[in-house]
């Protein structure tokens, strides 16, 4: 496919511009990262945001990926001496993958078959006449023709039909019209059913759900499939989909009609349903299966990519000195003190929880780290015990108004403090006490902190075992790298697992950049940046905008303005005239013809000079800090209250409201026009409380 096919079939199924498409593939084949290309090539690409050019490059990766298996399967039948105008013809034009393969399938190379051994004893002829339908008048019958075929390995004439019988089945299931019929007609009226195995053990009935569960595939819910798949693996169900006779036998007889007149009519008939039974509803389930699933993983790690966002987009809250606690019981609670910067102040072990209960000295032990530290917020990490720590916190808040806690999302903590980076990081620290450093950081700087995890441990997903983990890997580190882009990195404080994300660096010049400031001190300048080994001119375009230098001796270096537009910035701050009237679209318009640039590109100069350094996080609402505790008995219906998302689902979201349980919003509830996103302060209405099972109904409070 040529390049303005490629552009033009994409922009088709993306609803973009054809011209969008052709600058967009142009600067990812040469090495652009996108980031880079999303923030300072506006100009080139009509403006395409980071995501719709993650689609353009996912698309065209699809489309080669389809063009090389295309040039495959055209060489092996091709080399076969079977390939004809019509299926050439037919194979060049095919959109997919699936249906290149439902015309490769006839010629696939195949292991040994009853079909093949038919064909070895020479039965192919007699297979055509089955095919054929011939006449009455025109054809002998069919014991008649079989006696032609007997021979040393074919014994009695039934053994000659069953032969026969055997290559017609595998034609039939072979044809691409039949598959792809067939496989349409599943999609759309197919059942999926299951049921619990006999001798299947689920002590907590997590599947009970599924235990005789009829459902058609087309109304299916992503989760739905992904939890009927885990079942099945652990052995707990059995799953299977239903395709209706009225269904397969129209795919097949389409294609492949007995003709009621000819005397192998019945031949046929016998072949038709040993084809479906036997080799193609088989076939076509295990694709449905495959496509549904597919489909569900896609959609497991959008949700998942949807939350990471929320979640490393969080407000940082700085100017804290933070008191962190790792909840636990038997082991007790980690607590570290961290300063305004993260650096760690000092570390204790409490046992306030069973089976110790030595809750006074808890207290005593706080309460002093707290007035020795100047301690201004408690964070409270939200796994074991982390509510009945909540009681501890909400003890010394009560007398301490400037003191304050909060919950933060544990996840990961335990695999950073396991991790290399920890141990370099916090030297001679306990490995049990790094992960209370971790959830004491994660409120200062969530994304400092976060990115240090493998974004697979940061647990905001469903599913998220079970789906495609390179998939998933590429989607979430995709999502990291672009809340690092933009929001900017410090070029002089940041850790390697921070600038690793910047565009262009990647880990090795990560650690040549954090070596070389080690060495020779702080970066003055973004042009200082060229002196690092392996970062050569393309690593500096791709980067120097997404890393910032602050105090250094380039003003502009403190700012998302590329090095490449400084000219132009500087060009701006001599019209000595106010930014807010350059901010308007005439004289926006009327400057970029005067300076011959870009209107997206001034536009966010003009931008950055008016906010320089903005951190882009700060716009949103900050995390809520509370100095009392709730209890699901102090809730009531139609009680109003404010709450963080702590999870976002297919079927609703998952809302902190400061009790021991989440609350479940359920997606009937929240406004069609509203997007959550993980750690969006809302406000809930109380609808119901189960306090028995420990479920909680929330609605939409406005």
């Amino acid at each position: 496919m040529t390049q303005r096919h490629y552009d033009e079939k994409i922009a088709a199924r993306l609803n973009l511009r054809p011209q969008q498409v052709s600058a967009a593939i142009k600067l990812l084949d040469a090495g652009n990262t996108v980031p880079f290309i999303a923030r300072y090539r506006k100009e080139m690409t009509g403006g395409l945001d980071e995501f719709r050019l993650r689609e353009v490059g996912q698309t065209l990766q699809t489309l080669r990926t389809v063009d090389e298996r295309r040039a495959t399967v055209l060489k092996t039948i091709a080399e076969q001496g079977k390939l004809t105008p019509q299926l050439e013809a037919q194979i060049i034009a095919a959109e997919t993958l699936t249906e290149l393969e439902d015309l490769y399938q006839p010629y696939k190379p195949k292991r040994r078959t009853r079909a093949s051994i038919a064909k070895e004893r020479g039965l192919e002829p007699l297979a055509e006449l089955i095919l054929q339908q011939p006449p009455g008048r025109d054809a002998p019958a069919p014991e008649e023709a079989a006696a032609n075929f007997l021979s040393e390995d074919v014994l009695t004439v039934a053994d000659a039909l069953a032969g026969a019988r055997d290559i017609v089945a595998e034609t039939i299931s072979d044809h691409p019209d039949v598959r792809g019929q067939l496989r349409q007609q599943a999609l759309r009226w197919g059942l999926l059913t299951s049921q619990k195995r006999p001798d299947a053990e689920d002590p907590k009935a997590t599947y009970e759900l599924y235990y005789a569960f009829e459902y058609r595939i087309d109304r299916l819910r992503p989760y739905q499939i992904l939890a009927l798949n885990r079942g099945e693996a652990e052995k707990v169900l059995r799953v299977k989909i239903d395709i209706p006779e009225r269904d397969w036998r129209m795919a097949i007889e389409d294609v492949f009609r007995p003709r009621p007149r000819s005397p192998f009519a019945e031949q046929l008939a016998l072949a038709i349903n040993d084809a479906a039974h036997r080799l193609l509803l088989p076939a076509i389930e295990r694709d449905v299966r495959r496509k549904l699933t597919e489909e569900a993983e896609t959609r497991a790690i959008e949700v998942f990519a949807h939350n990471l966002q929320g979640l490393l987009s969080q407000p940082p809250l700085a100017g804290h000195v933070v008191l962190g606690i790792d909840p636990g019981y038997r082991t007790g609670c980690k607590v570290a003190v961290v300063d305004e910067t993260g650096k760690v102040l000092a570390t204790e072990t409490i046992y306030p929880h069973p089976p110790q209960r030595r809750h006074s000295d808890a207290l005593k032990t706080l309460r002093s780290l707290i007035d020795h530290y100047n301690v201004t917020l408690i964070t409270i990490g939200n796994g074991t015990a982390s509510r009945e720590t909540e009681q501890l916190a909400a003890e010394i808040t009560r007398t301490m108004p400037n003191l304050h806690y909060i919950i933060v999302n544990e996840a990961g903590a335990s695999v950073y403090s396991a991790s290399e980076l920890a141990a370099n990081e916090l030297p001679g620290l306990d490995v049990t006490l790094r992960g209370a450093v971790s959830i004491a950081r994660r409120v200062q700087d969530p994304l400092a902190e976060l990115v240090k995890i493998d974004p697979k441990s940061i647990g905001v997903g469903m599913y998220q075992h079970d789906v495609n983990q390179k998939a998933l890997g590429e989607a979430l580190d995709a999502v990291v790298e672009t809340v690092v882009n933009r929001v900017g990195v410090d070029v002089n404080t940041a850790s390697v697992s921070l600038l690793t994300y910047v565009a262009g660096i990647g880990p090795k010049l990560a650690r040549n950049i954090i070596a070389h400031r080690d060495k020779n001190g702080a970066f003055p300048n973004r042009r200082a940046l060229k002196k690092v080994s392996g970062l050569g001119p393309k690593a500096f375009e791709q980067a120097a905008g997404f890393l910032r230098i602050r105090d250094g001796n380039e003003p502009l270096d403190a700012t998302a303005i590329h090095p490449e537009s400084y000219a132009l910035a500087r060009a701006v701050l001599a019209l000595n005239e106010p930014l807010e009237h350059l901010r308007e679209p005439a004289r926006l318009h009327q400057l970029a013809e005067a300076l011959n640039a870009g209107i997206p590109t001034l536009a966010d100069i003009v931008e950055q000079l008016l906010r320089p350094g903005r951190d882009p996080r700060e716009d949103l609402p900050a995390p809520i800090l509370r100095g009392d505790v709730l209890n699901m008995e102090d809730l009531m219906p139609g009680m109003q209250l404010n709450g963080t998302v702590r999870n976002v689902v297919d079927f609703g979201a998952f809302v902190d409201i400061g009790v021991k349980q989440d609350g479940l919003l359920h997606i009937s509830k929240i406004p069609p026009e509203v997007m959550l996103h993980v750690g969006d302060v809302i406000t809930v209405e109380i609808l119901n409380v189960d306090i028995a099972r420990g479920r909680i109904g929330l609605g939409w409070g406005g």
